[in-house]
């Protein structure tokens, strides 16, 4: 009878399991089906960003990037950092993102520098983070109402808009999606592991599909890191996951895992994965030369500090900030380096309270979760020794998979297991793994989501070397899948708390409500990622010093003067220390022609940051501009001989040092010292790297020779420019020179007209032919050419004037008349523009007209001899015509 009854209960147990399984795989086919909801989601949020343009980062990252270019060898990509320096250089950012930047690459042959296509790449791989990332979800919290509401949440949470909407976030999204690919091959791992330990003579199959899945985590581990460093931390949440979650392992017992046998299973997973991480991180720290990377102090003020407490408090408190960004992402920024978030310098600070806060409740989650394990470790021994089997309760308690076959499999070993043990336990046995399998639920959900918010975050913690910012927003892309769970868990828990329908109804509202904030938030920073003066606006109330001088550049690019004029100000008011801002007023200024000006805000660029070489270049070229030729010299050769060793972009550094050889070359061809010109030319062209474009000194060098009169070397000289860059216009220019100056009329046209074969809506060829036709007497050709010239660029001064003058030798003098009059209109503080105006109105015989252009000319230079000469002239003429000047007393 005992007998009957415990087969039948037997029998009712396991209809029910199999009940269980049945209603767990529909329960499953219906997930599968909402899971696509959180990425329809994503991509709708998303979609205005395909017309955004390229903002920030992206200019230095793809914009100028040599290694997007078809001509780099894509080698190239795996011996740069990130922004496309190479990793060895003393001034290269260690950012070694290789298959972030081939993505970039492809993109660029897909379509150039076109800014949708970057976008659209952005956003699609977005959607595919936020389906693996659902799934991943699913793995834990096994329910489809936090499953899908953790999906929603990342889908719509606004702190990702930094690295979706930024073409440079795609690093970060990339690498999640290898990230979760690698964990999710992890779990396939423990499977077969498991599966293999658990019996003696494992199908054939199974030791190939681990060894699979452990070399796919390496590879996908691999390409985590290789588009963004904390790619490397998955192995870290591996560790967790297996020991904490597969194992069951007790905390205390983490010192027994090299000897009880029962973790044998969990010591080959370790091990792999520390040699995974072994060989990753010692190759990572083999390209960074052993060094770290050094940023400006501006870039994380705290790490330049001198003060070991402000370092330490300032460092402790960024976590919270960036965790406050996860839960109320309101207050959004493109930087927040410099004083966006000030330093904690004492003890007394406020701020220490909220740091203490953290740290506490992080403490008290800690140890919630090691007591849990521990109490949970006391319950699984129990069972283990009843059944005299150590792996028949260990398989089954780790059992989390939610899948038909998974829960298949755990369902037969227990049956495996039952075999050896007592009938009268088999009962209670089955019920208390199911209870366990549920109570085990919450903490593996609250080890899963701490783990995935900690370890990819460590990197950006300062604690092993400073990084080069305050707080990232994209950086917290990863971390935020942890943090999007732990909430999806807690609304989880809450729901199933609450009985009331009507606090339920509420609660369901509120979910809505915050989805809907973040969706809307989502979207319009999204809008502030479309334009780069819209996304600084934004971040002026955050870094107002960074925002305000970035939104100058874009104002001075955009040709409103007078505002970027303002907004240079303003963000020198802020920071008055921003070499950069003070350079780049300066290039304002100059392009103004408020010469002393600009070498003030020049010479405060280089007090500033001594090593700028773009403002000593600049502040040389005003000094030549305004005649101080020896100033210019010393600024130049000073430029040329700078040491440009750590600094940032070093391909600008190095190039603006030979572009100051080529303006000291330029300054003694100006001076007639052909020979220190030649001179200079050389060395530049000796100390040239390989990126800089050598057409325009080999043409330089051409033309000093041409000056000295060594017509072979100028040739010589002239074909290694076309050599270069076969294209290069002025090189064809001052071959058609070379060949006039030998008098080859016919061989120098031949030269013009391939030049206008390049490019005839190019002002300098109609201006060199034009003088070229002046020369050998064919006015009337000259003149029509200067007449071209002035109609592709018609405010341009000199070519009105030269125009006229072209006219006037053509004897077509009523056109002259005309053009003169344009040019006196155009710089109406020329002297020379109205005494040539008055010379025509003279010829002409509109003697009044001329009397007036010629007292303008003398009231701008009055001791100008020519002006008053004509002027006498012409008032002798009109009193012999009987019409007298009626100014006659003024200027004579």
């Amino acid at each position: 009878m005992k007998t009957c009854m415990r087969l039948r209960s037997r029998s009712f147990i396991e209809q029910a399991r199999w009940r269980w399984t049945d209603w767990k795989s529909a329960e499953n086919g219906r997930m599968e089906k909402k899971l696509a909801l959180p990425c329809a989601v994503a991509l709708l949020l998303y979609l205005n960003t395909f017309d955004a343009d390229f903002a920030y980062d992206d200019s230095r990252a793809i914009q100028k990037n040599q290694d997007l270019l078809p001509q780099t060898p894509v080698w190239n990509l795996f011996l740069d950092d990130f922004w496309g320096t190479p990793l060895t250089h003393s001034g290269s950012h260690k950012s070694y993102r290789p298959l972030c930047v081939l993505s970039f690459r492809l993109n660029y042959y897909l379509d150039g520098l076109n800014p949708r296509g970057y976008h659209i790449g952005n956003v699609l791989l977005h959607v595919a983070v936020t389906g693996l990332y659902t799934y991943f979800a699913k793995c834990f919290l096994r329910r489809t109402f936090p499953t899908i509401l953790a999906g929603l949440l990342f889908a719509t949470h606004p702190i990702h808009t930094e690295a979706v909407a930024g073409v440079v976030g795609r690093a970060d999204v990339g690498a999640s999606l290898f990230f979760l690919l690698a964990f999710l091959c992890y779990q396939r791992f423990c499977k077969y592991r498991d599966k293999s330990w658990q019996f003696c003579n494992p199908e054939d199959d199974t030791q190939s599909r681990k060894w699979l899945s452990m070399f796919l985590v390496a590879i996908f581990t691999a390409s985590s890191m290789l588009t963004k460093e904390q790619g490397v931390t998955v192995l870290a949440v591996c560790a967790v996951y297996d020991m904490f979650i597969q194992h069951r392992m007790r905390v205390c017992d983490l010192s027994l895992v090299l000897s009880v046998k029962k973790y044998r299973s969990l010591l080959e997973g370790l091990a792999l994965l520390t040699a995974i991480g072994g060989c990753l991180v010692s190759f990572r720290i083999y390209l960074m030369g052993s060094k770290p990377p050094e940023f400006a102090p501006a870039d994380n003020p705290a790490s330049d500090s001198d003060s070991f407490l402000t370092r330490t408090l300032t460092f402790f408190y960024l976590p919270v900030v960036n965790l406050w960004l996860l839960i109320c992402p309101s207050i959004l920024s493109f930087d927040w380096s410099m004083e966006s978030i000030p330093l904690v310098e004492s003890l007394a600070d406020h701020r220490n309270i909220l740091t203490a806060g953290f740290y506490a409740a992080l403490a008290v989650t800690t140890s919630q979760i090691v007591k849990n394990l521990n109490q949970q470790g006391k319950q699984d021994a129990k069972p283990s020794a009843a059944n005299g089997n150590g792996f028949s309760h260990h398989w089954g308690s780790s059992s989390h998979y939610t899948s038909h076959s998974k829960q298949t499999v755990a369902y037969k070993r227990h049956r495996l297991a039952r075999r050896n043990s007592s009938s009268s336990t088999d009962s209670s046995d089955d019920n208390q793994n199911i209870k366990t399998t549920t109570t085990n639920r919450t903490l593996n959900v609250l080890i899963i989501s701490m783990a995935t918010m900690i370890f990819p975050f460590i990197p950006a913690t300062n604690i092993f070397f400073y990084v080069g910012f305050v707080i990232a927003e994209r950086v917290l892309y990863l971390p935020s899948m942890g943090f999007c769970m732990l909430v999806a868990e807690g609304a989880y828990l809450l729901h199933k708390k609450i009985k009331n329908k009507g606090q339920r109804r509420a609660m369901h509202l509120l979910l809505v409500v915050l989805l809907l904030a973040f969706s809307a938030r989502t979207v319009l920073r999204n809008e502030d990622w479309k334009t780069e003066e819209r996304l600084y606006k934004s971040g002026i109330s955050v870094n107002p010093a960074k925002a305000w001088g970035n939104l100058a550049n874009i104002y001075n690019s955009q040709n409103r003067v007078d505002e970027a004029e303002q907004a240079y100000t303003a963000a020198l008011q802020h920071r008055g220390n921003m070499a950069d801002v003070h350079y780049n007023l300066g290039i304002l200024l100059q392009e103004q022609k408020r010469y002393k000006d600009a070498i003030i805000s020049y010479q405060n660029a280089i007090k500033f940051r001594p090593r700028l070489s773009l403002a000593h270049l600049n502040l040389g070229i005003v000094y030549g501009i305004l005649g101080r030729n020896d100033d210019a010299a010393k600024v130049y050769r000073h430029c040329a001989e700078l040491d440009i060793t750590g600094l940032k972009d070093p391909k600008l550094h190095e190039g603006t040092k030979i572009s100051a050889l080529y303006n000291l070359g330029r300054l003694y061809a100006e001076q007639e010292k052909y020979q220190e010109a030649i001179d200079v030319y050389l060395e530049a062209i000796r100390r040239r790297p390989s990126h800089y474009a050598p057409q325009s000194l080999f043409n330089m060098l051409g033309e000093a020779y041409l000056k000295q009169g060594s017509f072979s070397q100028a040739e010589h000289w002239y074909q290694e420019a076309l050599a270069s860059k076969p294209d290069h216009i002025p090189a064809h220019l001052t071959m058609a020179r070379l060949w006039h100056k030998r008098n080859q009329v016919s061989e120098a046209e031949k030269w013009f007209q391939k030049a206008f074969a390049l490019d005839d809506k190019d002002v300098s060829i109609y201006q060199h032919y034009s003088q070229f036709l002046s020369d050998i007497g064919r006015h009337g050709e000259a003149a029509d050419m200067y007449k071209k010239a002035t109609e592709l660029t018609p405010d341009d001064f000199e070519l009105v004037f030269n125009a006229a003058n072209a006219l006037r030798q053509a004897q077509r003098n009523t056109e002259a008349e005309q053009y003169y009059r344009k040019a006196a209109h155009l710089r109406p503080k020329s002297a020379s523009a109205h005494m040539n105006l008055g010379a025509m109105l003279h010829f002409n015989g509109k003697l009044g007209d001329a009397e007036n252009s010629y007292l303008q000319a003398l009231e701008l230079k009055p001791d100008d001899e020519l002006t008053r000469t004509n002027l006498r002239k012409l008032r002798n003429l009109m009193q012999t015509k009987g019409n007298p000047s009626k100014r006659a007393g003024n200027r004579r």
